[in-house]
């Protein structure tokens, strides 16, 4: 089997473009390609038909001559017309774009009905406005990155298809939605408290998830594993918590694909908690400031406890930020830190109280208790003595009762 070789032209922007090819290559490897080189270019002005310009194109085609079968990525977004400009530039060599290759991995991870419907809208709605003038562009692309998912079909050279195909799913992603929905109400009823996790993708958020709640989802060293919501179960000191794994970010994630993960990174909206997992040995900062800039352009204002993973890679952990919890999932150190953290979030939201519930006033009692847990009950001839965990915001739901 060949595997795809992939160069990449890393345009500098700004300061932060090692970062963004270091993701670059790390997003290859996940596509399961191998990568063989990069070219930098400082780009003072973008060309409006290249992006970096023909004499950095001539150059990277001397660079490449005589290699075969190479994928050429370029690190940024391109327009169709300045893809089929370099691609003519480097001998009518396959070239893509960092949205391609993002999409193709998140074809390749999609398990679950709704995480392919949302990747073909967002494969969809990249495609639909670079049709025009793209038909020799797509005849040459061939097999490898950018060929998972929908394609780019006779069919779907038609744009009034495309717009018909992204309405449909749209519709089937709502109803997947409303399910959703219903599924938080019910657990605001039932009164289970909701931690989500988020964060950086391969930051370890699965590996936690398996260490705190046993189970045995899914986790590799590499990007965007995790497509879909993975909720389990799990206990600390006897009280229940739901745990949800969700896909993970990464720096210049294509506002398409959050837009069709936006039902899957509601989770994160709807949470009682938010663990933001992030990479000690990397830019942990930066990896927490982009996971809370995406989830604040969706209205994220939840209670959140950071957290760095892969802490047993540090020769010491005393310049960490005070306000993190060092952890180690794979080798389960600071999980009792951890625990104990998540556990004062929620005591802090508490009231503990007891109070006396006639025998009169029982029906009453019995429509509020999914406000509450009731932690012990004594009954006498009278009625009984119950003693309540209620949240402070539903407190005075409860002022109808003789507090003890």
């Amino acid at each position: 089997m060949n595997i795809e070789k992939v160069f990449v032209i890393q345009p500098i922007l700004n300061d932060n473009y090692r970062v963004v090819h270091d993701e670059a290559v790390a997003l290859i490897k996940s596509a399961g390609a191998t990568y063989i080189g990069t070219s930098y270019q400082t780009i003072k002005e973008i060309n409006a038909a290249t992006f970096i310009g023909s004499g950095k194109l001539n150059e990277i085609a001397a660079t490449l001559d005589g290699l075969d079968d190479i994928t050429i990525l370029f690190n940024g977004e391109l327009s169709p017309s300045q893809t089929l400009n370099i691609s003519a530039a480097l001998g009518d060599r396959k070239v893509i774009d960092r949205t391609t290759l993002i999409l193709d991995i998140f074809a390749k991870n999609a398990v679950t009905s709704e995480g392919k419907i949302q990747v073909e809208i967002a494969q969809l709605k990249y495609i639909y406005p670079r049709l025009k003038g793209k038909g020799a562009a797509l005849s040459r692309l061939g097999g490898g990155i950018g060929s998972r998912g929908p394609g780019e079909t006779r069919l779907e050279t038609d744009r009034r298809h495309i717009a018909y195909r992204i309405k449909f799913l749209e519709r089937k992603i709502e109803e997947t939605k409303k399910r959703r929905s219903l599924q938080t109400e019910r657990r605001y009823k039932t009164n289970v408290k909701t931690i989500a996790l988020v964060g950086y993708t391969n930051t370890g958020k699965s590996t936690l998830l398996n260490l705190l709640t046993g189970s045995d989802v899914v986790s590799a060293d590499a990007l965007f594993v995790t497509l879909d919501p993975t909720a389990r179960n799990f206990e600390i000191d006897g009280e229940k918590y739901l745990l949800i794994d969700t896909v993970g970010f990464i720096q210049d994630l294509p506002h398409n694909i959050i837009e069709a993960f936006k039902s899957t990174l509601e989770v994160a909206l709807n949470c009682d908690l938010a663990l933001f997992v992030a990479d000690a040995t990397g830019d942990f900062q930066m990896q927490f400031k982009t996971t809370r800039q995406t989830l604040d352009e969706l209205g994220f204002d939840k209670e959140v406890i950071y957290v760095l993973n892969k802490c047993d890679c540090l020769s010491t952990t005393l310049h960490l930020p005070d306000y993190c919890v060092p952890i180690s999932a794979k080798y389960n150190t600071g999980l009792s830190l951890l625990k104990e953290k998540i556990k004062q979030s929620f005591c802090e939201r508490y009231v503990f109280t007891k109070f006396e519930i006639p025998f009169a006033c029982m029906d009453k009692y019995e429509k509020l208790k999914r406000y509450c847990t009731e932690i012990s009950r004594e009954v006498d001839d009278s009625g009984m003595t119950v003693e309540l965990k209620i949240e402070k915001i539903n407190a005075d739901k409860f002022a109808c009762f003789k507090r003890v």
